[in-house]
């Protein structure tokens, strides 16, 4: 398996985590194709969004992959007046991912980051390893330690 810098970072902190790959479907990239792919509990399985904050700022929100961000949720977690996603083509650049490939570990500056409090009802969630075709296993409470994250009601 390739070791993605997210691994690396969790690695050289010395943090307990798995690995899981899976064939990636260029057609669907979506957190639940990557669970029923890889047989997973769709809930455990959370995608990474990027959403732009007003007044300016640039924040990271990780959900259940099934579910939807509620914008207006996220503006009053994050004491914002309203929370837009970012357009797909700045991704790369702000986070230094890809589509499909984003994970809350490494991004290329620390955003503000919120992890949707249903994380806490498993003993481990799947965020993506930071490349498309790799998920990583851990515990909420440590992925949110290490990104410096809250628990907050994010999703519709």
């Amino acid at each position: 398996m390739v070791k993605t810098n997210a691994m690396r970072l969790l690695d050289q902190a010395e943090i307990e985590y798995s690995a899981l790959e899976y064939e990636v479907d260029e057609s669907d990239l979506s957190g639940v194709h990557v669970a029923e792919t890889s047989g997973l509990e769709v809930e455990r399985v959370f995608k990474t969004l990027v959403a732009r904050t007003e007044p300016g700022g640039i924040h990271v929100f990780c959900i259940p992959s099934g579910d939807e961000l509620d914008l207006k949720k996220a503006a009053a977690q994050t004491k914002n007046k309203r929370v837009e996603m970012i357009h797909m083509k700045e991704l790369l650049g702000l986070t230094g991912y890809i589509r499909g490939g984003c994970s809350p570990i490494g991004m290329k500056k620390k955003y503000p980051t919120f992890i949707d409090e249903t994380a806490v009802l498993f003993d481990t969630i799947y965020v993506s390893g930071g490349q498309r075709g790799v998920q990583i296993e851990i515990a909420p409470e440590t992925l949110a330690g290490f990104v410096d994250a809250e628990f907050k009601e994010l999703t519709k």
